[in-house]
């Protein structure tokens, strides 16, 4: 593999989509019939102390393919982009020695951006302005941290949402470190580039209604087969509340439940709107992000069913062909 001839680079399959669009069944299925190996492409998926919660594959997926990268963290650890990239590759290198195809699964643009296009090199913050930063994030929080930052440094807040706390207050350390802007570290340094590999994307965009149907139905299964113990126990650890396992979609919401704040019915129905938000903001980077910008897609514009197997399978035979 060299990066002055891409023809020589092996291909890799990303399966993208936002949340409970069926990307993991439909993974595993692929991985069934190229002989490939799942590889987590999800920034709480990687963590094991929510399998149910942040909706890992289960025990028979496994059994029928090879699955990497899920629940190989504790919550207590913290797993970056850049992290993620190093386990990404390292697993996709062991798949193509062991005769497999690579299929990476999720649908965390931060992590398939820094797979596909690099990561930008960017200065050390202090311990003592990471805490600044994040007390700051507390007292206005995210959209007074966006309106701060969008008067300091516009070109970085018009990237990012109002409601993105954890990104918001990355941008604002580094900006409070630097005097320079994030927007303006991330153009002016690459220290890593694209990952030598040819991809592939498969991404599935169900209709909205179809997507909040699907959110709010999966989180109720979730908490019928056992997260709110999953959240209980995490929550007894007394781990700090800014790691990013601590972020998981419903961790929030359920504790305020155990925490006697609110109903049970409250709670599910608050992480039900917090899941749609989630995946309504997936939806959009990837049509902004990929759909426009990236060649050798395939895009399905519905969730995954058993139905849709010749027709997808089809479809990526050919672009696996092609390139």
């Amino acid at each position: 593999m060299t990066e002055t001839d891409p023809s020589s680079r092996p291909p890799a399959l990303i399966v993208a989509g936002p949340t409970a669009s069926g990307k993991s069944a439909l993974a595993a299925a692929l991985a069934e019939r190229l002989s490939g190996s799942v590889i987590n492409a999800d920034s709480m998926q990687i963590y094991r102390d929510l399998p149910i919660l942040t909706a890992q594959p289960d025990v028979a997926a496994r059994a029928r393919v090879p699955h990497r990268l899920y629940g190989v963290l504790d919550a207590a650890d913290r797993c970056s982009a850049g992290r993620w990239r190093g386990l990404a590759l390292e697993e996709m290198a062991r798949a193509r020695a062991g005769g497999r195809l690579p299929l990476l699964c999720g649908g965390t643009g931060l992590y398939l951006k820094a797979l596909t296009e690099g990561i930008a090199q960017l200065p050390p913050v202090a311990a003592e302005l990471r805490l600044a930063a994040a007390e700051r994030l507390a007292a206005i929080g995210p959209a007074g941290l966006h309106a701060e930052l969008s008067a300091r440094d516009p070109r970085t807040a018009a990237k990012l949402h109002p409601r993105d706390a954890q990104r918001l207050q990355r941008a604002w350390e580094v900006l409070e470190a630097t005097g320079r802007g994030l927007s303006d570290w991330q153009a002016a340094s690459n220290a890593t580039g694209p990952a030598p590999w040819r991809f592939v994307w498969l991404v599935l965009l169900p209709p909205r209604d179809d997507l909040v149907a699907s959110c709010d139905a999966r989180f109720r299964t979730m908490v019928e087969a056992g997260a709110l113990d999953e959240v209980r126990r995490l929550l007894a650890r007394g781990l700090d509340p800014r790691l990013p396992a601590m972020k998981a979609l419903g961790v929030a919401q359920l504790g305020d439940h155990l925490a006697g704040k609110i109903t049970l019915d409250e709670a599910v129905a608050a992480a039900q709107q917090a899941t749609r938000r989630y995946a309504k903001r997936q939806r959009t980077w990837l049509r902004t992000q990929v759909l426009r910008h990236i060649e050798n897609i395939c895009v399905m514009e519905t969730k995954f069913s058993e139905r849709l197997m010749p027709e997808i399978f089809s479809k990526i035979d050919e672009l696996l062909l092609t390139i």
